[in-house]
């Protein structure tokens, strides 16, 4: 009996999920499928009736749905509660339970190319969707310090206090604080929503160097203005379709229970580019 998955959010129609694990089901001959299914912001609740109809096996969680879809889980796992928002979900006889890839999505391509995270300073651009799982990935990784800066102090701040209560050094500030202190940095993340239009890098690189490592969570485009000014410093450069693969081939663990064919994923989805 073939097993159905799929992502739910809106919009849905540019979602690359579908490619990358199809691609996954063919290299490894599963009887599966996955589809894009749109639900919109206010129906959530008849959507998940929907899918649970069909008996769905399980499926991604993408905007405006992530922090809604808690209410509706049976069960969570403890990244879940943690960052308090689910992206992945198991539908096993009607009990939903609730994952968040996000956290290991974000480190992986970190820790293929072994960074030292557990000695570094981080500086994190933006303070909205992921920048909470990315806060607790660095806390579980004990980062030595991070400082969140975003164009709000307030919503900085939020994150602030959240970064303390589970053991991580933080601070805040705004964008424009920033100025020249990128080099004072080991790590530096751009989790703002600047460069998806093609805007110019949200701070300034100079004084960086061969050994900072510079990640852009945006996929599209593929080299933001922020990755290329890195490349030009001969920074370690982290692309954001990485962090999307690592959610991918997390989530597909989790439905499946075996390990996922990275190569075939990546494949399928820089294809999609």
């Amino acid at each position: 009996m073939g097993k159905t998955f799929a992502v739910i959010g809106d919009p849905i129609n540019h979602s690359l999920s579908p490619n990358i694990h199809s691609a996954a089901f063919r290299e490894l001959n599963l009887d599966c499928s996955y589809i894009a299914y749109r639900i919109p912001r206010d129906e959530l609740g008849e959507g998940i009736e929907g899918l649970k109809k069909i008996k769905i096996d399980g499926f991604n969680v993408t905007i405006p749905h992530k922090v809604e879809m808690m209410k509706y889980l049976d069960k969570i796992d403890e990244s879940c509660s943690l960052i308090g928002a689910t992206n992945t979900v198991v539908n096993n006889d009607g009990v939903l339970k609730g994952y968040n890839t996000d956290m290991d999505g974000f480190l992986e391509p970190l820790k293929k190319r072994d960074i030292d995270i557990a000695n570094s300073d981080v500086l994190l651009l933006g303070a909205g969707g992921a920048a909470r799982a990315i806060v607790a990935g660095f806390a579980k990784e004990n980062a030595k310090s991070i400082t969140i800066a975003n164009r709000t102090i307030e919503r900085a701040n939020n994150l602030v206090e959240f970064a303390k209560k589970i053991s991580l050094k933080a601070n805040a500030i705004t964008i424009g604080e920033v100025g020249d202190s990128a080099k004072n940095y080991d790590i530096i993340v751009n989790a703002t929503s600047i460069g998806l239009q093609k805007e110019a890098s949200p701070i300034s690189l100079e004084g960086i160097s061969e050994k900072t490592v510079v990640y852009d969570i945006i996929y599209m485009p593929m080299n933001t203005d922020f990755l290329k000014k890195a490349k030009e410093k001969n920074a370690i450069v982290i692309f954001g379709y990485e962090m999307l693969l690592g959610q991918a081939v997390r989530a597909f663990e989790i439905w499946h229970g075996m390990e996922a064919p990275y190569n075939a994923m990546k494949k399928a989805l820089l294809g999609g580019f």
